[in-house]
């Protein structure tokens, strides 16, 4: 049992090398964490420099759009737009509405609840 005990022993490694790999890694990975932000940025501004300096106003726009005449299809996604604009505005416009609606209900009750608390104090007889 002893010669088994020795034998596990003697595959693992050190304390000493333990703490000496752990930071080794330690400094490798802080490295290469920056190392590879570095390069994310660095490929997203080769990217849009590529896109702003090879891009044209023909690449934006789609083919039928671009150079197309005033057809049904431009007629219909134009009027397709203004609906969807006038949905959102209308939606907007009833939450807008709906807050107005509360602000002047709580100020109409704070104005009842003051009035009724001005006449309860003009009503109470002085005891002074």
């Amino acid at each position: 049992m002893t010669r088994l005990r020795s034998s596990t022993f003697a595959l693992l490694p050190s304390r000493y090398a333990l703490r000496r790999t752990s930071r080794a890694t330690a400094d490798k990975s802080s490295f290469g964490e920056a190392r590879s932000a570095a390069s994310r940025i660095l490929r997203v501004f080769t990217t849009a420099a590529a896109v702003i300096i090879g891009g044209s106003s023909t690449v934006f726009a789609c083919p039928m759009c671009f150079g197309a005449e005033e057809t049904s299809m431009i007629d219909g996604t134009r009027l397709g737009v203004l609906v969807l604009l006038a949905i959102t505005f209308a939606v907007q416009g009833g939450f807008v509405g709906f807050f107005i609606y509360l602000r002047k209900r709580a100020k109409r009750i704070a104005d009842i609840e003051l009035d009724a608390e001005w006449s309860e104090l003009q009503s109470s007889p002085r005891t002074s």
